[in-house]
């Protein structure tokens, strides 16, 4: 890292003890205010203890990926296996979030309907190789952007075909297929998962500088560079998002994805 790098990094967020007495004060405060807004989930829950089991599991994941990351490097099985236990992890995060029932396990096809491409062209290429450690950070940005759309849109799908049933009943009285009345339903309600992907390319360099951008420029790289990659980001998640959301449609219109009781 060159001499004006390593200023940068120190300067940005110095890890120190103000550092984690900030984190604690801040992830304190996200708990009070959902508390005392009584901010609920679904099924009537409060979202404070969410809050706060989330930002603990984060800090503990992130000390553990800080680590493994340095052990997996250069060892092709160890990246694979890790690229893996993402997907994984991903996978169930956005089936449990759609659906209570088994059919929670569909949701892994969206995910890897939008990643999987992606990942073997940058491989094909040779911008990206086996062995090299940024396939870890590069599949992770894909793999969270295509839960995120996959989760949004299934469960969108879902609560407008259960809202507007007696809509889809008038479609099959009509003569439609039962396929095509649920997808004129569920279709714009999906749709509208692509919409925080679409803003963040709208507003990049705007309103926000990524982290891929602030990270190659704290790594030393020019702001051509920075600025390639993070397009690179940006338009690879939006490819990867809207094959997502148009396979977890389908899953839902099919019934694949449901939360039917069986």
């Amino acid at each position: 890292m060159s001499a004006s790098a390593q200023r940068a990094a120190e300067t940005l967020l110095p890890v120190n003890a103000t550092l984690g007495v900030l984190l604690a004060t801040l992830l304190l405060a996200a708990v009070g205010t959902a508390a005392v807004a009584h901010l609920v989930r679904d099924d009537g829950r409060g979202q404070s203890r969410d809050i706060l089991t989330a930002g603990l599991r984060a800090a503990l994941q992130l000390a553990a990926v800080s680590w493994l990351i340095g052990w997996v490097a250069g060892v092709v099985p160890a990246l694979l296996g890790f690229v893996l236990l993402m997907y994984l992890v991903a996978a169930r995060t956005a089936g449990r979030r759609i659906t209570p029932n088994a059919t929670w396990v569909w949701a892994a096809a969206p995910i890897a309907a939008g990643v999987l491409p992606v990942v073997l062209a940058l491989l094909a290429t040779g911008l990206v190789t086996l062995d090299d450690v940024a396939l870890v950070p590069v599949a992770g940005i894909l793999i969270g952007g295509s839960l995120t759309a996959t989760t949004l849109a299934g469960r969108r799908a879902l609560e407008e075909l259960a809202a507007r049933r007696g809509e889809v009943e008038a479609g099959l009285a009509l003569g439609f297929e039962e396929r095509a009345a649920r997808l004129e339903i569920a279709r714009p309600a999906a749709s509208a998962a692509l919409i925080p992907g679409l803003d963040q390319t709208r507003t990049v360099g705007l309103v926000t500088l990524p982290g891929a951008f602030v990270g190659m420029l704290l790594g030393g790289a020019s702001a051509t560079e920075a600025g390639a990659v993070q397009l690179f980001v940006l338009v690879a998640l939006m490819a990867t998002q809207s094959v997502a959301v148009a396979v977890a449609l389908e899953l839902v219109v099919r019934r694949r994805l449901h939360r039917e009781v069986p």
